[in-house]
């Protein structure tokens, strides 16, 4: 039978275990409330969207998304972010806006993610991006160069990466005034908001030039041949050519090009510059000379071999993508934006609700990938939603692109977004 001693010890005992349970779920209740979550995010997991044209006319594009759930794998092996794995749901859209705007809504509504990073197109954006604004959930680092996506006034959830087009066909024109001002432009572009933003920028670029431009054709990325645009082009008589078009398109219209025996200053798009998916299917042979612009190191160039972050990429090829083609550059793009992406959620902390994300997003300072080209920054502010706007030329020689001049900040087409 216990004694009074034995009855005073078991109370205390009681006592000291329950106040150190009290501490404890203070502790954790304290530890909670410095937690901040919306739909997609959890002590152990950040869910995050992605929509990529895995099939359709743009699908070379798809290893994009391939690229960036490589990386993803690789950062949940090293522990997550913040201690968090990511969970990557990657849909297919077949770069179709109606089938964009059905899985945007399922990755939403249904998958719960706290925000869709990098969907890729002009046209799938556009036609989710008023869905996404309603709902106030982050169209991060869009896969466009779209200006509209740098709008941060009428849409604030939505913000772009990459150069926007108006800047980068600004950077084409500055170099055709400067070298060749008395010549003839013959332009091919996609009928879209993108090839219309890019045709924008050359001719506000061209100024009181833009007469040099004597001959223009769009085409449908859906359609099965561009063989009499390119022809009627070439019959215009123009000694400059520009080809603004998606990688299917840009590989037709340079082989056409080579085959007409045309010779024309050849200018390219930048997102169309894959020595794998674009040049060797259009022929090397006819793409040599072909000028474009970069911010991305180039992993074709041999100047980069020895390059310590280009090299960590193949490794990270090698473990984690190694059926991905280490020459093409779209899995070297898709990498960077990973990067980026990863930076956002870092400063995040534990805050990870969805307007945080976006205040994170437009809080960039000097953020640089070591596989971006040296001087090319990324910065943001809430009122400046063109992350990058820097660019340098660059010359395909044949076997690899090899950069000239010096970096170029693009006039960036603000005006036209607001």
């Amino acid at each position: 039978m216990p004694t009074r001693f034995g009855y005073i010890g078991a109370i205390a005992a009681f006592a000291s275990a329950a106040l150190i349970a009290t501490s404890v779920a203070l502790t954790a209740t304290a530890a909670t409330a410095q937690n901040k979550y919306d739909p997609g995010a959890s002590d152990g997991e950040i869910k995050i969207g992605n929509i990529m044209p895995y099939s359709g006319p743009a699908s070379s594009y798809g290893v994009i998304g391939k690229t960036e759930a490589a990386f993803f794998r690789m950062i949940n092996d090293q522990g997550g972010i913040n201690g968090r794995k990511i969970n990557f749901i990657s849909y297919d859209d077949a770069y179709s806006p109606p089938k964009a705007i059905e899985q945007a809504r399922k990755l939403v509504e249904s998958d719960e993610v706290l925000l869709i990073f990098q969907p890729l197109g002009t046209p799938s954006n556009s036609a989710i991006m008023k869905y996404m604004n309603a709902k106030k959930v982050p169209q991060l680092f869009v896969a466009s160069g779209g200006t509209k996506f740098g709008d941060p006034k009428n849409f604030p959830w939505t913000m772009g990466f990459q150069p926007n087009y108006q800047s980068e066909g600004r950077i084409y024109a500055k170099y055709i005034r400067d070298k060749f001002p008395d010549s003839k432009i013959a332009v091919f572009w996609q009928n879209d908001d993108a090839g219309k933003d890019q045709f924008k920028g050359l001719k506000d670029g061209l100024g009181d030039k833009v007469g040099m431009i004597i001959a223009d054709k769009s085409y449908e990325v859906s359609d099965p041949s561009i063989d009499s645009q390119i022809v009627a082009l070439h019959d215009s008589g123009a000694d400059i050519f520009f080809s603004w078009a998606a990688p299917k398109g840009s590989a037709q219209a340079i082989r056409k090009v080579g085959e007409l025996g045309w010779k024309p200053k050849f200018f390219l798009a930048n997102t169309a510059t894959s020595v794998a998916s674009v040049l060797k299917p259009a022929g090397l042979e006819f793409s040599k000379g072909i000028i474009s612009t970069a911010y991305l190191k180039d992993p074709t160039d041999p100047t980069w071999d020895k390059d310590p972050a280009v090299q960590s990429w193949r490794a990270f090829m090698d473990k984690y993508y190694p059926d991905g083609d280490k020459a093409n550059a779209n899995n070297l793009y898709g990498y960077v934006q990973a990067e980026a992406m990863m930076q956002v959620l870092r400063q995040c902390g534990d805050n990870l609700t969805r307007e945080n994300v976006m205040k994170q997003a437009a809080s960039l300072k000097n953020f640089h990938s070591d596989l971006m080209l040296p001087g090319v920054m990324v910065n943001t502010s809430p009122d400046d939603y063109f992350p990058i706007e820097q660019m340098q030329l660059m010359r395909f020689n044949g076997e690899a692109w090899e950069l000239f001049g010096d970096v170029i900040t693009g006039e960036v087409g603000h005006e036209a977004s607001r």
